[in-house]
């Protein structure tokens, strides 16, 4: 029997939705997909492609990479603006430091790989990992994700002396209509589902406002008290736990989908 047959998981993931949902289903389960959140391109390019020519110009000594996703943008930018080879060249030639697995898979897509792999995949493990670095006079690119302008990160870099050129490459969106997400509260709390699989902190921000917005909270609250609740890495725990959310399932090292597919088949296994 497989590991996870007769199991329902919802699936609020939006990057990686059908590579998550297929690793699931030849486990046995059956998967409930609602995405939560939408990633758009940044609406004013001028920033980014500001940013992009000062790499290839050489302009950064070092580049923090926060997201596999907001490089693949920078790339796909630069694509369009005919800077893609620069732009690959000049990372090549810069120290990078990446936060987790997935900034680090985007780029040994293009043949290069992570100077200084955070050990705590969080900006924090990015900021005590910078801290052994002369950073003074360095000049420092940050890909930001969404709109959020960390400023405990930039903060750190400019008072460890470096000049800081931060980029926010995309925009999060509202991923499915407000129906959806309804129908979605409502499937935690009347067994169509065993468990919940989070993989950022912007799906629960949304669920969050689809329930307050809709006075659907506790509805919310007593279905993620009913099912499994599972996390992937300390960014989404810490944005559940913030809530007062018991988090079951999350995958003590390398926070990968594979890794939270085996904690999920581990912590529930075949129905009976």
């Amino acid at each position: 029997m497989a590991s996870l047959s007769g199991r329902t998981i919802a699936l609020p993931e939006t990057r990686e939705l059908d590579r998550l949902a297929q690793m699931l289903t030849a486990e046995g389960a059956a998967t409930l997909r609602c995405p939560l959140v939408a990633i758009k391109d940044a609406p004013d390019q001028g920033p980014v492609e500001a940013w992009l020519r000062a790499l290839a110009a050489g302009g950064l000594d070092d580049v923090v990479f926060l997201t596999g996703e907001g490089l693949r943008r920078l790339l796909a930018a630069a694509e369009r603006i005919g800077l893609r080879a620069k732009v690959v060249g000049a990372l090549g030639r810069a120290r990078k430091i990446t936060r987790g697995p997935k900034p680090a898979r985007a780029l040994h897509e293009i043949g290069l790989s992570s100077d200084l792999p955070a050990a705590v995949p969080t900006s924090a493990g990015v900021i005590d990992e910078l801290r052994a670095l002369d950073l003074r006079g360095r000049r420092v690119g940050v890909q930001l994700y969404g709109e959020e302008p960390n400023r405990p990160l930039i903060d750190f870099l400019g008072q460890a002396g470096a000049q800081v050129l931060a980029v926010a490459p995309y925009v999060y969106a509202s991923g499915s209509d407000d129906a959806a997400v309804a129908d979605l509260i409502a499937a935690l709390g009347d067994g169509r589902v065993d468990a919940i699989a989070f993989t950022s902190a912007s799906q629960v921000d949304r669920l969050w406002q689809v329930a307050a917005a809709a006075a659907s909270e506790p509805q919310l609250r007593a279905g993620l008290a009913r099912v499994r609740v599972a996390a992937i890495g300390p960014i989404v725990d810490d944005a559940l736990a913030a809530r007062g959310v018991r988090i079951d399932v999350m995958p003590e090292k390398s926070f990968v989908m594979r890794r939270l597919v085996d904690a999920l088949a581990a912590a529930l296994g075949p129905k009976k």
